[in-house]
């Protein structure tokens, strides 16, 4: 059976990578996700990934450490590229096909600058494609650029995957036992109720452009590629 989309773009949160102890990566956390990449992939799919860096630092962190936010998410996007590097590491270890890291900043000797035509191009020739960096600037998390970069190499969905959430809920399933999920929710709905799955601003570029989404458990072995597949699991937000 032939996969539904035939591209797609994966959204990692960095704390997927992070081990229970509180260290910045996991190896095998990191093996796992690289599998479940690459399961995507070897549908046939074309498969472009941004991947979180607060398993490393979180702008929010910035009072705490006494350092401006504009500082804090320069080091959080370094931390993205840490994470993409890591990832296209632990896939050449698994697979002969190409894995590319673009960076929203230049970094030459470890990555190519983010140029859009080229991502679609590399997509084309079966390359996995990471996109690191954020947009390069502060004051933007990770969600925004995955939604602006989706929209910027035609992806059919984007596939969010949460850690410790398995999609969005009526309310917190950790402080309401009677909280329900969705399984299916319009972005007007999802700004209207507050959802802090991603940032509102992620929510409001993807109803403007009509992007499909999946919100569901990283750590759903098979997840992101039944939601190829066919199936609609966690919840499947669109306009």
């Amino acid at each position: 059976m032939n996969p539904r989309y035939r591209r797609v773009l994966l959204k990692l949160s960095g704390e997927a990578l992070a081990a229970d102890s509180g260290q910045s990566v996991d190896p095998e956390r990191l093996q796992y996700l690289a599998r479940e990449v690459l399961a995507v992939h070897d549908l046939g799919v074309q498969v472009a990934v941004v991947v979180g860096g607060g398993n490393y630092f979180r702008g929010r962190m910035a009072d705490e450490w006494g350092i401006s936010r504009a500082e804090a998410d320069n080091i959080g996007m370094l931390g993205t590229v840490m994470n993409a590097l890591m990832l296209r590491g632990a896939l050449t270890g698994m697979t002969t096909a190409d894995v590319r890291v673009m960076t929203a900043m230049p970094l030459q000797s470890m990555a190519e600058p983010f140029i859009r035509l080229r991502a679609i191009k590399h997509l084309e020739a079966g390359a996995i494609v990471f996109f690191a960096g954020g947009i390069g600037q502060p004051y933007v998390t990770t969600d925004y650029p995955s939604v602006q970069r989706a929209l910027e190499v035609d992806a059919d969905a984007l596939l969010v995957a949460k850690r410790g959430i398995d999609g969005i809920y009526s309310s917190d399933p950790n402080l309401d036992p009677d909280a329900s999920r969705y399984h299916r929710l319009t972005y007007q709905d999802a700004i209207a109720q507050g959802v802090k799955v991603m940032d509102a601003s992620a929510f409001v570029l993807a109803d403007e452009q009509g992007v499909t989404m999946h919100v569901f458990d990283v750590f759903a072995a098979g997840a992101m590629r039944r939601i190829c597949q066919g199936e609609d699991i966690g919840t499947l937000v669109q306009r």
